[in-house]
C-alpha cells in the first residue's frame, strides 16, 4: 500500500519498506550466523591464554585477531535484523520489541569493545556501553523465544520440541549469567568453579549457544507457511 502526496508523488508504507528484507532467502541470515560462529570459534582457538571458564568472550577483542569478535557480533546482528523483518507480523508487539532490542544490543556490543581482563572495578565508558547493551540483548532474546514459541511452532510443528527446549535453555542460562555477572561486579568474583574464580565465561558461552541455536530454528520456522498474528 502506498500513499499519494499533494504533488502527485507516492510514498511507500513501512510494510513495503520491510518487504524486501522479509523476502530475503533464509540462506542469507543462516550464512551470517554461520560466519559469526566460525569467527567466535577462531578467536577462541587463537587465544589459548584466555580461560574460557572465567573470561567472557568479549575480552578476546584485545587478543590475537581480536577484530574477529566484533565482526562475529555484527554478523549475528545482521542476521537478527533479517529475522526481525521476516517475523514482523508474528507474535505480537512485545515479541517484535524483544527482537529489536536483541538486534540493537548485539550491534552496539559489537561496535563498543569491552575492557581487557581485570578491569571489572574501573570500567571505561566503552565497557559500560558494551556491557549494558549485551545484557539487554541477552535479556531480550529469551523473552522473544518464549513469546514466539507458539507462533513459530504453528508454522513448523516438527520444530516445536526443539523450540521449547532452546527457549527454556535460553531462559535458564541467561538467569545464571545474571547471577555471575552481579557477583563479578559486586566486589567479586567469589562464586568459583573447577579452580576458576568464576564460571561467568562458560555460562556466557552456553547462553550464546542457546541463543544462536534458537535463531537458526526461528529462521527455519519463519520460512514455513502459516498464519501470522498481528498485534
Amino acid at each position: 500500500m502506498t500513499t499519494t502526496t499533494q504533488d502527485g508523488m507516492t510514498t511507500a508504507t513501512a510494510t513495503e519498506v520491510r518487504a524486501p528484507l522479509a523476502r530475503t532467502t533464509p540462506l542469507a541470515p543462516l550464512a551470517l550466523i554461520g560466519a559469526g560462529v566460525l569467527a567466535m570459534t577462531a578467536v577462541e582457538l587463537l587465544n589459548p591464554r584466555y580461560d574460557l571458564v572465567s573470561e567472557t568472550l568479549s575480552r578476546y577483542v584485545h587478543g590475537t585477531a581480536g577484530w574477529l569478535l566484533p565482526a562475529s557480533l555484527l554478523a549475528v546482528a545482521s542476521a537478527s535484523a533479517l529475522l526481525t523483518a521476516r517475523l514482523w507480523g508474528t507474535g505480537g508487539r512485545a515479541a517484535r520489541t524483544a527482537l529489536v532490542v536483541w538486534t540493537a544490543g548485539i550491534l552496539v556490543a559489537g561496535v563498543f569493545p569491552a575492557d581487557p581482563p581485570g578491569h571489572h572495578h574501573r570500567p571505561s565508558p566503552s565497557e559500560l556501553v558494551h556491557g549494558n547493551a549485551a545484557f539487554l540483548a541477552f535479556a531480550a532474546l529469551p523473552t522473544a523465544a518464549v513469546l514466539l514459541r507458539r507462533a513459530l511452532a504453528a508454522r513448523r510443528p516438527r520444530l516445536r520440541p526443539a523450540l521449547t527446549a532452546l527457549a527454556a535453555a535460553s531462559v535458564l542460562t541467561t538467569a545464571a549469567l545474571a547471577v555471575f555477572l552481579v557477583d563479578v561486579m559486586d566486589g567479586g568474583p567469589s562464586l568459583g568453579f573447577a579452580g576458576a574464580p568464576t564460571p561467568v565465561g562458560l555460562v556466557e558461552r552456553l547462553v550464546l549457544a542457546a541463543d544462536l541455536g534458537w535463531l537458526v530454528l526461528a529462521l527455519a520456522a519463519g520460512s514455513g507457511r502459516g498464519r501470522t498474528r498481528r498485534a
